[in-house]
């Protein structure tokens, strides 16, 4: 990986409202647009469905017309999809075959080991996008952590104070 002024993570929840979805997407676009525009070019999901897994999908869609994105994913465990719907998995495997590197923060499930991930993600960036309608769990937490680490973060949707 780059060094953390040229990396940025994103961290939200699993489950997207579907009437935040449209904003949610052009949102997230335009700002990982003007971070390559600020020199960032490694962009780091962490591999779970919902904002990561649309994070990932608008990476490889700038990297589409900005060869020098990188899309680095930073998962928590290799059975991450276990229990996940059949489509769900495609996706994560098409994002994955897609990806510029891939780093695994442990070989197997354990409690802690998406936490672990997250702490990962936040170290070795300087911006953290990220999506949060309400604030709590691994994404209230990873905010957090991303502010105590003094990260630049914005909110993908505008729905609370950053």
């Amino acid at each position: 990986m780059n060094k953390i002024e040229k990396c940025c993570c994103f961290t939200g929840r699993r489950y997207i409202d579907a009437s935040h979805l449209k904003l949610l997407r052009q949102n997230t676009y335009d700002i990982i647009k003007n971070l390559v525009q600020d020199d960032v070019t490694d962009f780091i999901c962490g591999g779970a469905m919902g904002f990561d897994t649309l994070a990932s999908q608008l990476v490889l869609a700038v990297r589409n017309d900005i060869p020098k994105v990188r899309l680095i994913l930073a998962l928590p465990c290799k059975n991450q999809t276990q229990g996940w719907r059949k489509t769900d998995i495609n996706e994560y495997d098409r994002i994955l075959r897609l990806a510029d590197e891939v780093i695994y923060v442990s070989d197997e499930y354990y409690e802690g080991c998406m936490q672990k991930r997250n702490r990962f993600m936040v170290d070795n960036s300087s911006h953290c996008i990220f999506y949060m309608p309400t604030p709590r769990g691994g994404t209230a937490y990873t905010v957090k952590y991303a502010i105590e680490k003094e990260r630049s973060i914005q909110n993908a949707l505008n729905l609370m104070t950053d």
